[in-house]
C-alpha cells in the first residue's frame, strides 16, 4: 500500500470512528481496520508529524482542521464512488471494496464529473 493511500485509509477510519464515539484512540483504529496496535501507532505518529491528527496525553486522537479537510474529501469520495457503482448494479460490499481501491487513484477531474453525474440522477 502506498503511503498516500495509507494516510488517507487511516484519516477516513479516524473521521468514522468518531461520528460513532466521540472519542478514538489507536486501540480503536487497530480493532476498525484489524492491524496490530504497533502497526497504528507508527502510523498516527506520521499522521500527527504531518499536522493531520493531535494525539493528547490519554491517547486521544482529534483531527486538525487540515485532517479534518483530508478526512472528509476521502469519504466523500468513498460514499460517491460506492453509490455509483451501487446504481450501475454492484452489491453493497462490491461497490464497497471496490470503492476503497478506486478512491485513492481517482483523479480530481474525474471524480468531480462522477459527482455532478451521481448528483444529477
Amino acid at each position: 500500500m502506498k503511503v498516500r493511500e495509507s494516510e488517507e485509509m487511516y484519516l477516513e477510519t479516524i473521521l468514522i470512528l468518531k461520528r460513532r464515539n466521540a472519542n478514538v484512540h489507536a486501540i480503536d483504529i487497530a480493532s476498525d481496520l484489524g492491524y496490530a496496535k504497533s502497526s497504528v501507532s507508527r502510523a498516527v505518529n506520521l499522521l500527527q508529524d504531518k499536522g493531520y491528527i493531535t494525539i493528547d496525553k490519554s491517547g486521544l486522537i482529534t483531527l486538525t482542521d487540515l485532517g479534518t479537510l483530508k478526512a472528509n474529501d476521502i469519504y466523500d469520495r468513498h460514499r460517491v464512488i460506492t453509490d455509483l457503482l451501487m446504481r450501475v448494479g454492484a452489491d453493497r460490499e462490491l461497490a464497497e471494496d471496490n470503492a476503497c481501491r478506486i478512491e485513492h487513484v481517482i483523479s480530481p477531474e474525474l471524480f468531480t464529473i462522477l459527482k455532478k453525474f451521481t448528483e444529477k440522477q
